[in-house]
């Protein structure tokens, strides 16, 4: 019986460290284009549920990413398969949040995943999510001003 225990506690370890390991090749890379200098950061946050989209602090990863020659990546590492979608802005004075001008019009450069048209206001999560199976993923998001 103790055999049984001890190969049982092993092939768990052993299928959790492989669960780990696959999971941690799991990126998300965010090509990010269209940005106007090379002023502050971008902001990039990984959503996995409408309710919290665009959403500030909500989301499911978010990351920093430097600003060369109006381009930007932002990579999500170690991401289970799953629905997602992408919001970022253009922190130009490394603001922490996006703000917001008359009629609730970003006042900072932004974009989300499957870049929708904006013209009759924000977008929504089904509009910007993408299915994400696993493994190595890049995407294109252009920054709108």
């Amino acid at each position: 019986m103790r055999f049984v225990n001890v190969a049982f506690v092993l092939l768990l370890t052993t299928g959790l460290t492989a669960t780990a390991a696959a999971q941690s090749s799991n990126k998300i890379s965010v090509n990010v284009t269209g940005l106007r200098d090379d002023d502050g950061v971008v902001r990039c946050g990984l959503y996995n549920s409408a309710s919290t989209f665009r959403q500030p602090g909500a989301q499911f990863k978010g990351v920093i990413a430097k600003i060369s020659g109006g381009q930007a990546n932002c990579a999500f590492s170690n991401i289970p398969p799953g629905n997602y979608a992408v919001a970022l802005f253009h922190a130009e004075h490394n603001e922490t949040e996006i703000t917001t001008g008359a009629f609730g019009k970003p006042q900072e450069g932004f974009g989300v995943s499957n870049n929708p048209s904006m013209t009759f206001g924000p977008p929504s999560f089904s509009d910007a999510a993408f299915d994400y199976a696993g493994g190595q993923k890049s995407l294109t998001v252009r920054v709108n001003y």
